[in-house]
């Protein structure tokens, strides 16, 4: 799990972070919590929390892979 780990870079680091997360998932399953739509960018399934009426969460998911595709 990395939680905002990438919260403070700026752009190039954020280009050597991706880099790096890329690198190492030919090998290992992260889990990465962000806000960075760079990082966003480079993930294969995106999972978020939306909440469109109050008090009541929804948890949605995007293959990005297929999303291409279209």
């Amino acid at each position: 799990f990395l939680d905002e780990v990438d919260a403070a870079l700026d752009e190039a680091n954020i280009v050597r972070f991706t880099e790096l997360l890329k690198d190492f998932s030919a090998d290992t399953q992260m889990i990465v919590i962000t806000h960075n739509k760079r990082t966003m960018a480079e993930a294969d399934n995106i999972y978020g929390v939306t909440m469109e009426e109050p008090g009541v969460s929804k948890i949605i998911s995007m293959k990005l892979a297929e999303t291409a595709k279209r």
